[in-house]
């Protein structure tokens, strides 16, 4: 059983639960839903194997659905919180932190401006229709002006809210929430951090339930899908999908390679040579915590202080992912142009705004839980329809490996640009 980017274990003391995701048995649904789903289009059975199959995988997508606010608030409180208690350790974690954030925001705003373009050089296969499913059929998104776009910031009401799926004002609300903790006095606070963790692995433990039968669910949704566009369309929309997205994880791993050379003085050579072995485990395990004693070794090679290396490093993975608003950004712009969503620039910077919180609350993740997490949230906050997502959290083990491979390099980068300025 795959287990994906930055799935770790917790101890007992109150952290997250482990959730392990049979992420090949969800492929395998997928493979074969699209297989079935091609040898019954056209036949006499198609309308009564899809009266079973339609209402199975829609009673599992908003069971994927249901824990997503929750959850989300519960992570962004205790991410945030975290990062607060980061930023309070010394000068060495602020600088840190910066380039983090830096890194951050360049990958989110590069892929808003880089994917549409990348997608209008290759776009969307024309058989792709079919990956819309349910809802994408919807009524247009609405484009607000600039105005009623502020106004929406903030929710007079977070119950309506929430019954909205207004991700943008919620989020900015459990963000504000996670930095006023910091300000209580330590008693009140941890109370409360300990009701969001708590929370936070309820919603954790129901959502491992939900994805544990992925392959029943994506089995059902995959065969309409097969019975309407047939798999020859379906199978290369998806290798499409996985190829553009993974292209803007790679804008990450080479914007690493220029962070350490231009703000860490180290040549791309000796960097690349440094960070091929922790590059090597990452590719092998997918995790960034399986990959962070090779880390370690990387920094050893290039001559890191060792009191720079050994608290940036395990911090980073703990807190940061670099590729995540990118990625993430990616792949709520493909599911727009998959679905016909016009994105403004307004639409483009509520899912930028998102994609920045929320990639705080979801680092603890495993990659598949981190994909509903992380991309729902976006997506409804830029108004695209969520339902192909259920689809495509069956391949995010293939997109994962760039994340991983991405993430891993730019820890590596940012320990080597934090130990120079050290220096100065």
């Amino acid at each position: 059983m795959a287990v994906t980017e930055s799935e770790k274990d917790r101890d007992a003391d109150g952290g997250l639960v482990s959730i392990r995701i049979p992420v090949w048995w969800t492929l395998a649904g997928l493979v074969g839903g699209l297989l079935v789903g091609s040898l019954l289009a056209g036949t006499q059975v198609e309308e009564a194997v899809l009266a079973i199959t339609a209402p199975i995988g829609a009673m599992w997508l908003r069971a994927l659905q249901m824990t997503i606010i929750p959850l989300v608030g519960a992570l962004l409180v205790m991410g945030i919180s975290q990062l607060v208690e980061a930023a309070r350790a010394g000068a060495v974690a602020r600088r840190m932190l910066g380039w983090m954030a830096l890194a951050l925001v360049l990958g989110s705003v590069a892929s808003a401006v880089l994917m549409p373009l990348l997608l209008d050089i290759f776009p969307i296969p024309a058989a792709a229709n079919a990956l819309l499913a349910a809802g994408a059929n919807g009524p247009a998104q609405e484009v607000p002006g600039v105005g009623e776009f502020i106004a929406s910031l903030v929710a007079p009401n977070l119950i309506a809210a929430a019954a909205e799926t207004a991700m943008l004002p919620l989020t900015i609300f459990f963000a504000l929430f996670a930095v006023a903790l910091s300000r209580l006095p330590r008693g009140q606070g941890d109370v409360l951090r300990r009701f969001f963790r708590a929370l936070g692995n309820a919603m954790l433990v129901i959502i491992g339930w939900v994805l544990w039968v992925a392959p029943v669910g994506v089995f059902a949704l995959a065969l309409g899908v097969a019975v309407r566009a047939g798999g020859n369309g379906a199978f290369l929309t998806l290798l499409h999908y996985i190829l553009t997205v993974s292209a803007m994880g790679a804008l990450t791993l080479v914007a690493a390679y220029l962070l350490a050379w231009l703000a860490g003085g180290v040549g791309l050579a000796r960097f690349a040579r440094a960070v091929l072995p922790a590059q090597t485990v990452a590719l092998s395990t997918q995790s960034s915590l399986a990959s962070l004693p090779a880390m370690l070794e990387s920094a050893r090679t290039l001559r890191l202080r060792e009191e720079t290396s050994d608290f940036v490093l395990p911090l980073a993975v703990a807190i940061f992912r670099a590729t995540s608003p990118g990625m993430n950004m990616a792949v709520a712009i493909y599911v727009a142009h998959l679905t016909g969503v016009a994105l403004s620039p307004g639409l483009l910077a509520a899912g930028i705004a998102v994609a920045l919180v929320i990639s705080v609350g979801s680092v603890s993740l495993p990659g598949t839980i981190s994909f509903v997490i992380s991309i729902g949230p976006i997506a409804l906050a830029m108004g695209v329809p969520i339902e192909p997502l259920a689809l495509l959290v069956a391949v995010e083990m293939l997109p994962d490996i760039m994340r991983t491979i991405a993430n891993v390099t730019m820890n590596v980068a940012v320990a080597t640009a934090t130990d120079r300025e050290i220096e100065r």
